[in-house]
């Protein structure tokens, strides 16, 4: 594993089975502090920033692979033979590929709104672009970003997540705490799927907005060919940001599945 590197962390709680959740593209371990002290009541809950965003380490690859890896590192260090999983889009992909690669270290895992499918190019080109346009050297605060990003990203509450990634130095100098350049050479490797060379056996809860394409019936068959025992749930009226736009019934989904399954069960 000479790619891993130690992932910035976050634990809530030390009781009960372990629990790792892992964020989306352009997101850190903040946007899960609500959940994770809900599941904390149940669960040893750590909430990680996956490489090249956060605090974790900055570094030129960036693939679900080298993820994989990193996950597997992270249980190594700490002591966790294995855990319950859970992973929102791109973090879900990297959950999906950890549980494939790694079985016997997952008892159970949670997909938040994304399929183990090559997504189409494009997507995210607009964000790419919108971020690339802000000159950290000349910006005095986050509205003079937020101008500049405008142009690209219409949507507020997008922005100001993506913006949640600006941060002042000592000398009050803005930086991104993602990795912005190698993010953007990377893309079409976070857009891949996820290679069906194994399966993971175990219990598999894929959870969807309705408002949501990300999933679709389209993908049943590169879900099952991976994920045998995998079931689906429907959020209603939630859209891609699932665990934001309904919280609760998020929450209650994950935590009602882990603990029907925090038993070993993957093995």
């Amino acid at each position: 594993m000479t790619d891993a590197v130690a992932l910035n962390y976050r634990q809530y709680s030390e009781e009960g089975p372990p629990m790792l959740v892992l964020h989306g593209l352009f997101g850190s371990l903040s946007n899960w502090n609500w959940h994770a002290r809900k599941w904390a009541e149940h669960f040893s809950v750590y909430v990680l920033d996956l490489r090249n965003h956060g605090a974790s380490p900055h570094v030129e690859r960036m693939d679900y692979a080298a993820m994989a890896q990193d996950l597997e590192r992270f249980l190594d260090d700490h002591e966790l033979e294995d855990c319950l999983l859970v992973g929102h889009s791109m973090g879900g992909k990297a959950a999906m590929r950890f549980a494939l690669d790694a079985p016997q270290r997952v008892r159970a895992l949670v997909v938040a709104d994304i399929a183990p499918v090559t997504y189409p190019a494009g997507e995210h080109d607009e964000i790419f672009a919108g971020l690339l346009a802000i000159n950290l050297d000349i910006m005095r605060n986050r509205q003079q970003a937020d101008k500049v990003l405008e142009e690209y990203v219409e949507d507020e509450q997008v922005r100001q997540f993506l913006l949640s990634n600006l941060a002042r130095d000592s000398d009050g100098q803005f930086h991104w705490r993602i990795n912005l350049p190698v993010l953007d050479r990377s893309y079409d490797q976070l857009r891949d799927g996820i290679e069906a060379t194994s399966t993971y056996e175990g219990p598999v809860l894929f959870l969807k907005g309705d408002k949501s394409d990300y999933i679709n019936d389209s993908h049943r068959d590169a879900v099952l060919e991976r994920f045998p025992a995998a079931e689906v749930k429907v959020l209603k009226r939630a859209g891609h940001w699932l665990h934001a736009e309904k919280p609760e019934s998020f929450n209650r989904l994950v935590e009602e599945f882990f603990r029907q399954h925090q038993e070993v069960s993957g093995k």
